[in-house]
């Protein structure tokens, strides 16, 4: 584990998280990965979806392995222009509209030209509406307060802005003292930080894989089918790396690598995941083995549409999933390191 630099890992997701990239407009963080894969020169394709599939060869070609990430974020979608001139807003991805209240966000017009509002509720002031606190925030309550001198609707308009315009959330990263990341979009930017950082120790110490080895980033997550596709005929065994769920009841922490054993969408393979907490054990990796009870990952997906694999879940440790994120630069590094010496064994 003394290879895994922490910094050039946390670069990668300070990068990435800076990119707006909500499901279905995620082709500058797609491009990002890009770059850095041809800095290393690693062979890889793009996606029909828009995703990315990169490549390096293993000492057996027979059996493959598949290690996905994803790069789409929640985010919005431009609803309705308001006849006051603000936005009502559609999600993108699961989460709740009291999470983004107050957030500054981004209109990402169709010209590629940015507007920034924030997003509100529509009685916020409590000078004027005594119950600002009790109202219910829906997709009928919240809206953009948008950045420019707008009164109507008309005037919106004239700004170019649209319905079907995505709006993005501000990240607000930030890296404390003390090794914490807090930042919008650890899902799953935190995971592809990782690894891209993987690859380069790869590379750098230009290592032979046990398995020919696919890491594919994904672009449709978190609606449901990011990974579910693209995965080559001699996959046999698929990690997906995605943020570990904190909260009551669950043992993931922000210190340790989070090794999932149930979802909502079931058990996942057995052998596979004792095999990653053997090698955790051996290995001093600093691991917890948990159930996420409202989850589901590309590997979920992939073998819910029908692919024959053994399909394994781990991630980083994630505060406050959907919301106002946070991990600790060693959750990030005991990740790395079973995805490190995971790469380098036999399957199961």
């Amino acid at each position: 584990m003394n290879s895994i630099n922490e910094k050039q890992m946390v670069t990668y997701i300070k990068d990435l998280v800076e990119i707006p990239s909500p499901s279905g407009f995620t082709e500058r963080a797609i491009a990002y990965v890009a770059e850095v894969l041809d800095q290393k020169e690693v062979s890889y394709q793009l996606t029909n979806k828009g995703a990315l599939l990169a490549t390096l060869p293993g000492t057996d070609n027979s059996r493959h392995r598949l290690l996905t990430a994803h790069v789409d974020t929640l985010g919005a979608m431009v609803k309705e222009i308001k006849p006051g001139g603000r936005l009502k807003l559609t999600m993108i991805g699961g989460f709740r509209w009291n999470s983004a209240e107050g957030e500054y966000c981004k209109i990402h017009k169709a010209d590629g030209e940015i507007i920034t509002g924030t997003i509100l509720i529509n009685q916020t002031s409590v000078h004027v509406y005594k119950n600002a606190g009790d109202v219910k925030r829906d997709d009928d309550t919240i809206e953009v307060r948008i950045d420019e001198p707008v009164r109507t609707k008309e005037d919106t308009e004239a700004l170019g802005i649209s319905v079907g315009d995505f709006v993005s959330f501000e990240p607000r990263t930030v890296i404390t003292d003390s090794g914490f990341l807090k930042s919008r979009h650890l899902d799953d930017k935190a995971s592809v930080g990782i690894l891209l950082h993987i690859i380069d120790l790869i590379q750098d110490g230009k290592l032979t894989l046990s398995h020919t080895t696919h890491f594919l980033i994904s672009n449709n997550e978190e609606i449901g089918y990011g990974g579910n596709s693209n995965i080559p005929a001699e996959t046999a065994e698929y990690l997906a790396v995605d943020m570990g769920a904190i909260g009551e009841g669950q043992s993931t922490d922000e210190y340790s690598v989070s090794i999932c054993a149930k979802d909502s969408s079931g058990p996942y393979h057995y052998k596979l995941r004792q095999h990653l907490v053997e090698l955790a054990k051996v290995n001093g990796i600093d691991y917890r083995v948990d159930i996420y009870p409202y989850y589901g990952s590309d590997a979920s997906a992939a073998v819910r549409a029908g692919y024959d694999v053994a399909h394994a879940l781990i991630g980083p440790g994630i505060d406050a999933s959907h919301a106002f994120e946070r991990t600790h630069v060693t959750s990030l590094k005991h990740t790395a390191g079973l995805i490190f010496h995971y790469l380098q064994s036999e399957m199961v």
